[in-house]
């Protein structure tokens, strides 16, 4: 992901979320040099992902596939490239939270390796309040030499 990049990724954050990370959020990710990877299909951007690396550990910040491109893997190569990544960089376990509702994504993390380790309450917004996030990891092994 570059800067160039943020408009088109914005565009996919508002359409995906009900409560959208701003383009600043985005930016200051860049220029943290957070890993930040996006997806393309026939050339546009369809889907990506940020991460933070540090002290052996990963920690997902951010992964969105464009709606309109669901049910065609891009979640999964998403993950699998993240993973990669995260693993290559040292970390040897990644962390995520995902909402109870995002069922999708909860059963994608599963199918790749991740377990439910706990529970956050009340960290995302919700129309009527606030909902829970489901903490998830993976313990990753090192990679192939």
């Amino acid at each position: 992901m570059r800067e160039d990049d943020l408009d088109a990724v914005h565009a996919i954050e508002i359409r995906a979320y009900e409560f959208p990370w701003t383009v600043g959020i985005f930016r200051d990710c860049l220029r943290a040099d957070y890993p930040s990877w996006v997806l393309l299909a026939d050339g546009r951007i369809v889907g990506y992902f940020l991460m933070s690396i540090a002290a052996g550990e990963a920690h997902v910040l951010n992964v969105c596939v464009d709606p309109a491109r669901h049910g065609h893997g891009h979640g999964r190569k998403l993950l699998l490239a993240l993973l990669q990544i995260a693993r290559g960089r040292g970390a040897q376990r990644v962390f995520l939270e995902v909402r109870p509702s995002n069922i999708g994504a909860i059963a994608l993390y599963h199918s790749e390796g991740f377990n439910e380790i706990g529970r956050r309450p009340r960290y995302y917004p919700a129309k009527d309040g606030r909902e829970d996030a489901l903490v998830m990891a993976i313990e990753l092994l090192p990679p192939e030499s």
